[in-house]
């Protein structure tokens, strides 16, 4: 019997969409979506690398709810690569599918199911799902990930009235970013999140023992950076070194989905940075990092110097995101500094130390650095100043314009440059998001949006507040996901 006209269109483009991958088929009339379903979903996935539901039509048998609406609730749930209202029977559409897996619910064992049949003729399996998978709802995690909750955003008014502007002016300033010309260089990480159902303590060990139920990979180090600044609709070139893996060719299409122009410098003697949480209940079990972290080679960072001198005429403002994995080694990091200068290009740096040691006071005469208290303390060998004298010994050292120490839950110290020689300024900000998700990658938010406010004529009071909001914004969800200007435009104007 023909098939229906939205079952061919169906098959056409999951023909282009699902090409050498294992197709995986359920149907249903999913008329209130349960735990049940997920689990099903869930099991379904993991038999293959591409999961289609056929939603049956309003013509089936114990259908109680519209199939647009049904529709709409199966596309929802992220484990689905494919859906669409099936007007056909299951087993005819099988036939023309050619599966390489059906998955049925276990109540369905014992009855007769007309796709074993068709899938005989085809090679594909029919395969029933056990149901006995510990519920955890993907979907609701994706939800975390992405969602941020705005209710956790307090924005501090009296700031503004001290430093005499208003939410206007920094809605002005986030419209005049969009075409910034902005060069990163750094390492790039990738953070992957492992969330795990916790069974329980091994029998023969202490040990904790865990299922993984979910992966989810994020861009981290210089490339989230690279990953805020074009969602600030900035022009952007990041240069980096990566190994040649999996991890590489990752990072590479998710930057280049983005539109970040990424120059990726191959280094075969180490592998790209990965860093893996393992979660359960929202709490990170472990960590584990795959790296390497010495100095790139002298032939690699030649290279990488000319190309950055090469597109040096079309850059307003060049980050330096040093997580010292050794992407930027002190030579390399002066040869850049001195012709930025000579050209009259702005200049911003942040060098983390949190399980490795760097020094913030290397990057010299920029115009911004956000180093931690911990970071700003390692680089002036002192560890006993309050923290104003702390700034002004790091701005000292290194010839900085304006030095802002993130202090974590407790928000911003600012150290500012006047119009008067030799005058400084000092305010602080508190932490704008009272219940934060993920404090990884707040200070890479601030930077990166505090800088390129800096570089359309922003003073630092304002590019510190908005510096502020971006970190709010992005501590509230899990995972290092690019800012866009609405997320804080959302912000400011309520």
């Amino acid at each position: 019997m023909p098939l229906n006209p939205e079952s061919i269109a169906a098959l056409q483009d999951i023909k282009e969409e699902a090409k050498n991958k294992r197709i995986v088929f359920v149907s249903g009339n999913f008329n209130i979506l349960h735990p049940g379903h997920l689990r099903l979903l869930r099991f379904a996935k993991e038999c293959g690398d591409y999961l289609i539901v056929g939603v049956l039509g309003s013509e089936s048998k114990g259908v109680v709810i519209n199939e647009v609406l049904r529709l709409e609730g199966v596309k929802a749930i992220s484990l689905v690569d494919y859906s669409f209202v099936l007007h056909d029977t299951p087993a005819d559409f099988i036939e023309e599918l050619r599966p390489d897996f059906v998955v049925k619910g276990k109540e369905h064992e014992d009855r007769f199911n007309p796709e074993t049949e068709v899938l005989a003729r085809s090679g594909g399996k029919l395969i029933f799902g056990s149901g006995d998978i510990i519920f955890s709802s993907v979907d609701l995690m994706k939800h975390e990930w992405k969602e941020l909750n705005r209710s956790s955003i307090k924005l501090p008014a009296d700031f503004l009235s001290r430093h005499q502007f208003d939410f206007g002016t920094l809605q002005d300033i986030l419209v005049w970013m969009k075409g910034l010309k902005v060069c990163v260089l750094g390492d790039i990480i990738i953070d992957e999140y492992i969330t795990c159902d916790a069974l329980g303590m091994s029998q023969e060990d202490p040990t904790i023992v865990v299922t993984p139920i979910l992966q989810e990979k994020f861009m981290g180090g210089a490339g989230i950076v690279a990953s805020h600044a074009r969602g600030l609709r900035a022009a952007v070139h990041l240069f980096t070194t990566v190994g040649s893996d999996e991890t590489a060719d990752f990072a590479k299409d998710n930057l280049s989905k983005i539109g970040v122009e990424a120059h990726f410098y191959v280094d075969d003697s180490r592998p790209t940075t990965l860093k893996q949480r393992f979660r359960t209940g929202q709490k990170t079990l472990l960590r584990v990092s795959h790296m390497r972290q010495h100095a790139i080679s002298a032939e690699l960072r030649n290279r990488m110097c000319k190309d950055v001198f090469a597109i040096m005429d079309d850059i307003d403002l060049l980050i330096f995101a040093d997580f010292n994995y050794g992407c930027l080694p002190q030579p390399f990091v002066k040869k850049i500094i001195a012709e930025c200068e000579k050209r009259g290009i702005m200049m911003v740096a942040d060098s983390q130390s949190s399980s490795q040691v760097g020094d913030i006071s290397r990057f010299r005469k920029m115009t911004l650095v956000t180093p931690t208290e911990r970071e700003a303390r390692l680089a002036v060998r002192d560890f006993e100043s309050g923290l104003v004298v702390l700034a002004e010994k790091l701005r000292q050292k290194a010839h900085i314009r304006n030095v802002v120490l993130t202090l974590a839950e407790e928000g911003v110290l600012i150290h500012a440059e006047t119009t008067e020689k030799n005058t400084w300024l000092t305010d602080r900000l508190p932490a704008f998001n009272l219940a934060p998700k993920d404090v990884s990658g707040a200070g890479d938010s601030f930077m990166t949006c505090a800088s390129m406010a800096m570089a359309v004529g922003a003073d630092i009071w304002q590019s510190s507040y908005l510096g502020s909001l971006a970190s709010a914004c992005q501590v509230g969800r899990l995972g290092n996901i690019p800012l866009t200007p609405d997320d804080l435009i959302l912000e400011i104007t309520g």
